[in-house]
């Protein structure tokens, strides 16, 4: 729990900066603040459609990067392993048409989560056979990923009339439910049950500690511990990958319908945020993610409601960051000097 407590500590600081700074720059910080809490939690409908839905793909995101750098494996490609789940979720719903329900969102859920962990697969081989750092290689293939979404709008996925640099709306039946009322999709609950089990994988099983240990000290995992360095940090950056490309396939199953390019705000980005703000810990993540899905859903409501540019919301994020960076450096000295 003192992850969570940690994350919402953390969330705090963030947002008296904002008023700090919104101060500063003369906006009037309590007008600000209160649009910016009627538009994420100001309502059912406000959580529930605005907060929630943008929370999901940051949680998942952020659960599988969590992975990842507990390994010491630094994924930075989510962007394109998310892009490349959603243009398999895109083409899967488009080839079943009309399938049950069920069958459809497993399917297209099981597609995108391949789709994300092979797009990872190239930095994986990379690292292993040539010791290509996969912070540059995941990075670099963002902007392929950004072109092969370009290029499918606009080619074999695009709208049947050809007009408009999108994907035609998929099927109904392929799409996820939504709770009566609201836009919050069934996606909520892959929340809910990866978080789960991701606390108990990682902190109550053997490869749970493998992965601790490779993250920790990976000279003495592999010395002592005889473990495979190389081959948890590969299955870790492959479920990492696996996670982003889901939440891209339950972004278009769930919420857009539709592929189209931008289709993430930057999710991929801030879920590394997301990810270091809790200290990688599965319910941590979960409570930063929807902190900052409400961050997002109550930017548009600052500048709707009190005139003030949604981009003031970036500086709650990056003084998030510089606080996760710090709070995880004091941890890395603090760590050297008991050794």
């Amino acid at each position: 729990m003192t992850a969570v407590w940690r994350a919402i500590g953390v969330g705090l600081i963030a947002l008296g900066v904002l008023a700090a700074t919104l101060a500063v720059l003369g906006f009037d910080p309590v007008a600000g603040l209160a649009a910016l809490g009627r538009n994420s939690v100001g309502s059912w409908y406000a959580w529930s459609s605005a907060t929630l839905v943008r929370a999901i793909p940051l949680i998942i995101i952020g659960l599988g990067l969590g992975l990842a750098f507990r390994a010491g494996a630094f994924n930075i490609g989510a962007e394109g392993q998310f892009a490349a789940g959603a243009i398999a979720a895109t083409g899967t719903a488009m080839v079943m048409g009309s399938w049950p329900g069920p069958v459809s969102w497993v399917a297209t859920a099981a597609v995108s989560t391949v789709a994300g962990a092979l797009w990872v697969l190239i930095p994986v081989v990379l690292k292993l056979r040539l010791g290509v750092l996969e912070v540059i290689s995941t990075l670099l293939l963002n902007f392929v990923a950004e072109q092969m979404v370009s290029w499918m709008v606009q080619g074999p996925l695009q709208e049947p009339q050809g007009i408009y640099p999108q994907s035609a709306p998929i099927p109904a039946d392929v799409r996820l439910p939504v709770l009566a009322g609201t836009r919050l999709h069934l996606g909520v609950v892959w929340v809910i049950l990866l978080g789960t089990v991701l606390w108990i994988v990682i902190g109550r099983t053997r490869w749970g500690f493998r992965l601790r240990a490779v993250g920790e000290a990976p000279v003495a995992a592999s010395v002592a511990g005889r473990i495979p360095v190389g081959g948890v940090q590969a299955a870790a950056l492959l479920l990492s990958g696996g996670l982003a490309g889901l939440a891209g396939g339950l972004e278009v199953t769930g919420v857009t319908y539709s592929l189209y390019q931008n289709l993430s705000p930057g999710y991929g980005f801030t879920a590394i945020a997301v990810a270091l703000i809790a200290r990688l810990h599965p319910l941590g993540i979960i409570v930063a993610g929807v902190g900052f899905g409400a961050l997002e859903a109550g930017a548009s409501g600052m500048q709707r409601e009190a005139g003030i540019p949604a981009v003031a919301v970036n500086v709650v994020q990056a003084t998030i960051i510089i606080v996760a960076l710090l709070a995880l450096r004091k941890r890395r000295v603090a760590a050297v000097a008991e050794a």
